[in-house]
């Protein structure tokens, strides 16, 4: 029988599809499948100075990245077999999604929106939002004070939410990465840059003399480990290194040894939420 040419391009489209999604094309990780072929890759920031921060000679350090590293060991994977990748606040769940990572720790607040596209594990630190200025201002002491200034954030982030649904006198300028607002910050662009209060504690021990942390915390941030959303299996074993990262003494030997140095104290241990 012949098949005419509409339909002999339509069916090796259809075969190619299935060739896309048999290699794995745009399909969510599994960490369990991951860590079993010896590899890992993990999403984590690369410029918030003593959580996810890629030095110049290309190693990464911070709290962030010894979690990672300490996740990673419990399933069974060597640091030297896990590939770090950028994930910047607005790419994190189409990273997951898409199949790029087989986890994230970058400061990621787990949320109900969140949740219904990616899955969590943790948490593994509780932080809150708070503020960034420049050492000599006075006029900004907390959220009640900014109307009318010019504040940054990064888009795709809790904290840029937060002040666009609460605060709408402030003149909000979201940017991709916070180390972008800092530079605006410190060159007077901007009048205070917002995050969690621990990120923001990195850049001031970063800019010591010329930045401050101000004011109380203003939200709770429970930071999770992203991953696949239907990947029960590696949310479980992620929750269990967790636990024994904490139970362990490692949580507070990393969180002193990457974030200490900034004189933000240790929080309480955070409490995993096995939803």
């Amino acid at each position: 029988m012949r098949i005419n040419r509409p339909l002999r391009i339509a069916a090796g489209l259809a075969a190619l599809a299935v060739v896309a999604t048999a290699c794995g094309g745009n399909e969510e990780r599994s960490v369990s499948s991951s860590s079993e072929g010896g590899k890992l890759i993990v999403g984590i920031k690369y410029d918030q100075p003593g959580l996810g921060l890629r030095n110049p000679d290309g190693t990464f350090s911070g709290f962030d990245v010894e979690v990672a590293k300490y996740v990673a060991g419990q399933l069974g994977v060597s640091e030297e077999n896990i590939e770090f990748k950028e994930a910047p606040s607005a790419q994190r769940e189409t990273l997951i999604q898409n199949g790029e990572v087989d986890y994230i720790v970058a400061t990621y607040s787990i949320t109900d929106a969140r949740k219904e596209k990616v899955g969590f594990a943790g948490p593994y630190f509780v932080a809150g939002q708070s503020l960034l200025v420049a050492e000599g201002n006075t006029d900004i002491t907390g959220p009640d004070t900014l109307a009318g200034k010019k504040l940054c954030s990064v888009t795709g982030s809790t904290p840029a939410q937060k002040i666009a649904d609460e605060y709408p006198d402030v003149q909000l300028q979201p940017f991709d990465t916070y180390s972008a607002c800092v530079e605006s910050l410190r060159n007077g662009a901007i009048d205070a840059v917002t995050t969690d209060d621990i990120i923001l504690a990195g850049y001031a021990a970063q800019y010591p003399g010329e930045l401050k942390v101000v004011g109380e915390p203003f939200t709770a941030e429970n930071y999770g480990i992203g991953l696949a959303k239907d990947d029960t299996d590696g949310r479980n074993q992620i929750n269990d290194a967790i636990e024994e990262m904490v139970a362990s003494g490692a949580w507070e030997e990393a969180f002193n040894e990457t974030v200490g140095a900034s004189g933000y104290q240790l929080p309480a241990e955070p409490v995993v939420d096995r939803y």
